[in-house]
């Protein structure tokens, strides 16, 4: 096949040129710089060809390819009329494919959908790590899986692997900005935000930081999850560290687009090239349930020896050789081929690939064990958090007067006094626990939930912590203080406040009533009580 790669000599491209060489394709590296293109093309045997997107068109398409792919980027920076390319192979009858990490460009491809099905050929975008790869190694695990609660993927290169100016433009926009993500409903973060540490396997550990991408855009539709989030990360702390204060900076709005630092950032980053390794890796996770339990399924990538800018070329390898696979159309590359046929595509690379189950399940369910199934359905229900929930509903709220009362309400920062109040819970999953924030009348106060053994949880309100014990009393899942620690150091029995508190199924709707009175018999310091709905 004669394939034309757009930005051929570029840290993606030029790995795409090498591979599809490999495979006995004649290959014309294309881009703006002929010398450097003539140089690739004389390396790999191919042929060159001086080619500007912004310009003629026409000399790519007299060289009759039969498929063209742009590895060359930034995607979110075509300008007015982002798929001129697609459009134009298309109209060629050349099979399409790019490089897209960018979720609006990968998505909105599917415009041209009804030109390429006229033209009996297909145009894929976002035939890379994410969404290609990384949705078929989804569509893989999802396999069995009767509903997908989260998938979360990451990757995280090496400190000594290239950095094309693509990529850094590309993370530099969403360093800082805000993001939209579906996470059990629409909610929004900052760029290079919320950290989590990956266990890659062989020793590795790295630290993936949240970005936007297509799979967050997509996969809530394609998988019908619940939840899809996307991490990337450097090797180096020191550059994770100073991308997360650039997002703070940038939040705080302290500074600007961090883009206009390109430059600077690029010559720092070259300072720092000598240090970490040239091992990178990828993860995918999916959680959800299949044959009625809960389950956590990991697919992990390590790439060595400097391989790792060649995982982004390697769907693109694989659709190319066996193009008759891909039915005609314009959409994003979502599982585009079997996850086997991609790993059969990475097998001459220092590529190693293990996937991995175990059991997992909500808070909730782990610590309730077979009181789970006992619970009211609306309850069981909004205690179903495998990644992030939002809840809101009404209630009402009553404040003790006392003086006591009025400090501790004070000290954890309760809700003030009201008759029919607005209420959004919001129950994030954080490691083995979860954060709760509730919101009554725009006044925010947060807790931090744990296992603490068969039907109890520890709850952390600052630098308090109680232990509760959560018995089944006729049909309500109750709240009871056993102890509590002040930084640690416990409450005797007699000043542990008391806690008449419990959740409950009404008219098929998830009811709770909260009743928090302060020690030595002084009165109640806080109750609210009410109704909550998915928010979803």
């Amino acid at each position: 096949m004669r394939v034309a790669v757009v930005g051929g000599y570029g840290v993606f491209g030029e790995r795409l040129c090498r591979l599809l060489a490999r495979d006995g394709h004649e290959v014309i590296v294309c881009g703006r710089d002929s010398d450097k293109a003539a140089a690739l093309a004389a390396e790999i045997g191919g042929q060159s060809q001086q080619f500007d997107l912004t310009g003629d068109l026409a000399p790519l398409f007299a060289a009759k390819p039969d498929a063209v792919v742009d590895a060359a980027g930034p995607y979110q920076a075509y300008g007015d009329d982002p798929y001129r390319l697609a459009r134009a192979a298309i109209m060629a009858r050349a099979l399409y494919l790019d490089l897209s990490d960018d979720a609006a460009f990968t998505a909105g491809i599917a415009t041209l959908d009804d030109a390429a099905k006229q033209a009996g050929v297909f145009a894929l975008s976002g035939a890379s790590s994410t969404p290609g790869l990384s949705s078929a190694v989804a569509a893989e695990l999802a396999q069995g899986v009767e509903r997908v609660e989260r998938i979360e993927t990451a990757i995280l290169p090496g400190n000594r692997a290239p950095r094309g100016r693509a990529v850094m433009v590309s993370i530099l926009e969403q360093v800082g900005a805000p993001l939209t993500l579906t996470r059990g409903g629409l909610t929004s973060a900052r760029g290079w935000s919320g950290r989590k540490v990956f266990d890659l396997g062989e020793g590795l550990r790295r630290s993936g930081y949240l970005i936007g991408s297509p799979e967050t855009a997509l996969f809530p539709k394609y998988f019908n999850a619940r939840s899809s989030v996307f991490r990337a990360g450097l090797e180096l702390g020191a550059m994770n560290a100073g991308l997360a204060a650039l997002s703070l900076l940038r939040r705080w709005r302290l500074i600007g687009d961090p883009v206009r630092l390109l430059r600077p950032l690029r010559f720092l980053a070259g300072l720092m090239r000598p240090f970490g390794t040239d091992r990178g890796g990828m993860v995918v996770e999916l959680a959800g349930r299949a044959e009625g339990r809960g389950v956590l399924r990991r697919w992990r990538l390590i790439a060595g020896a400097g391989e790792g800018p060649f995982i982004p070329a390697v769907v693109a390898r694989a659709i190319l050789r066996a193009p008759e696979k891909i039915a005609p159309g314009a959409r994003p590359c979502l599982a585009p081929l079997p996850l086997a046929a991609l790993e059969d595509a990475m097998s001459d690379l220092a590529v190693t690939t293990a996937r991995d189950e175990s059991r997992d399940a909500p808070l909730f369910q782990r610590v309730l064990g077979p009181g789970w199934a006992r619970l009211p359905e609306a309850v069981r229900e909004g205690h179903e958090v495998w990644d992030r929930r939002a809840f809101t509903g009404r209630a009402r709220i009553d404040r003790g007067g006392g003086l006591a009362a009025r400090l501790i309400a004070a000290l954890f920062r309760f809700p003030s006094a009201s008759e029919d109040a607005p209420v959004r819970v919001t129950m994030e999953r954080r490691g083995e626990g979860e954060k709760w924030t509730r919101v009554f009348v725009g006044k925010t106060f947060t807790s931090r939930l744990k296992p603490a053994g068969r039907d109890r949880v520890f709850e952390r309100f600052g630098p308090f912590c109680f232990e509760l014990k959560l018995p089944m009393e006729n049909g309500a899942l109750r709240f009871v203080v056993r102890r509590g620690w002040l930084l640690g150091v416990p409450f005797p029995a007699r000043l542990l406040p008391v806690s008449i508190s419990e959740e409950r199924e009404a008219e098929g709707r998830f009811h709770f009533d909260v009743a928090l009175h302060a020690p030595l018999g002084l009165g109640l310091i806080v109750r609210y009580r009410g109704r909550l709905r998915d928010a979803g």
